[in-house]
């Protein structure tokens, strides 16, 4: 399973753009996005959200969550009630 880190990574490849592009699409330096797709800094959620609407995939993609379509929406996935 690929990581946020992997997914960043292979969208800025296939759409061919530079870390520096992308740097500049989020208003940060390269470095900092550099450190986006080596998984050293967590990605801020302005971030987060930007990269979406740039490469026209959703959060859930991007974050690796895959939700188990025979759960009805807006049931949690785990039971939090105390025994």
């Amino acid at each position: 399973m690929q990581t946020i880190h992997e997914r960043l990574r292979g969208l800025r490849e296939d759409h061919d753009l530079s870390q520096e592009d992308i740097a500049l699409l989020l208003g940060a330096s390269q470095t900092m996005y550099s450190r986006y797709e080596r998984g050293a800094t967590d990605i801020p959620t302005r971030h987060l959200v930007v990269l979406c609407d740039f490469f026209n995939v959703s959060s859930d993609y991007l974050l690796g969550i895959h939700l188990d379509s025979r759960r009805k929406r807006g049931t949690p996935k785990y039971n939090l009630k105390r025994k």
